[in-house]
């Protein structure tokens, strides 16, 4: 008989302390910053969409501020502490994971001085603190995208802040792997070569003055003409969008659900706190 240890989901995550190794602008719209630091010999990154929360100081504040006893409560322990106090949090999926180098990209949208996380990488240099909430595991449930056996079509739709994302996933992909991609992104600058052994052709959709959050991606995908296959769908971005995009695949192109992951990366109009306090308010309704 073959037994199976799975490990408690508190146990597949776990605080990382690091700190700023450079920052540099990627494109038009991306800031790309190099965390690293000795504990990450630890994290366990699962590739392609792996997320995890960064925890930023507050300005004036040497790092960022958590509670204490980091166990199972801590986010409510956090959610105690006073906002102007503790730190900021913000999801992000990552860019590269260099294992040998206990070396973490993750790239920020530069969008003005409209939020802190952007303000934060706007000025982040070599030595600046932070806490990244991260896996302890490479199979942990931050990572999403997760093909069905029989999968011969990979279907992705991205904007910029699925870019990231994207590029991991590519990366992942098997030799020979068909993909169809669709990535929206603010500014021709923003376009990239995005490595990949996979059969990947990757159309790119340049926003420039239309408002993020838009139908481009959507008439873009609707549009468009599938190969024949047994597709598998990864769609993240921002919410409405994603959620059109799905109702598109599932609804019109017959898509099996089940075959189908979407992520909410943003909410036109709302800020990651919002969207945190929503959620909350309903787990608790």
């Amino acid at each position: 008989m073959t037994t199976t240890t799975v490990e408690p989901i508190a146990l597949q995550y776990r605080f990382f302390a690091a700190h700023v190794v450079q920052a540099r602008r990627v494109g038009a719209s991306l800031i790309r910053v190099t965390f690293g630091g000795a504990e990450l010999v630890d994290f366990a990154g699962g590739g392609r969409d792996q997320s995890v929360s960064l925890f930023l100081p507050h300005p004036g504040q040497v790092a960022p501020v958590v509670p204490v006893e980091q166990g199972e409560d801590w986010f409510g322990a956090w959610r105690a502490l006073p906002p102007d106090v503790r730190a900021v949090m913000r999801s992000y999926t990552i860019r590269e994971h260099r294992p040998a180098d206990t070396e973490v990209d993750i790239d920020f949208v530069s969008h003005g001085d409209t939020g802190p996380a952007t303000r934060w990488a706007a000025l982040a240099g070599p030595g600046d603190r932070v806490l990244l909430l991260g896996p302890g595991v490479h199979d942990n449930r931050s990572v999403c995208f997760r093909p069905p056996d029989g999968t011969d079509l990979v279907i992705l739709a991205a904007d910029e802040t699925a870019l990231p994302a994207t590029a991991g996933i590519l990366a992942w992909l098997p030799a020979g792997t068909r993909v169809r991609a669709w990535i929206e992104v603010p500014d021709a600058a923003d376009i990239t070569e995005l490595p990949t052994d996979a059969d990947a052709e990757i159309r790119w959709i340049v926003r420039g003055s239309t408002p993020a959050g838009s139908d481009l991606l959507v008439s873009a995908f609707r549009a468009a003409r599938l190969p024949a296959g047994t597709p598998y769908a990864w769609i993240a971005g921002e919410s409405g969008v994603v959620r059109a995009l799905r109702r598109h695949l599932v609804g019109e192109r017959g898509f099996d659900r089940r075959r189908v992951t979407f992520a909410g990366y943003w909410r036109r109009g709302l800020s990651e706190e919002d969207l945190r306090a929503a959620a909350l308010a309903d787990a608790t309704a």
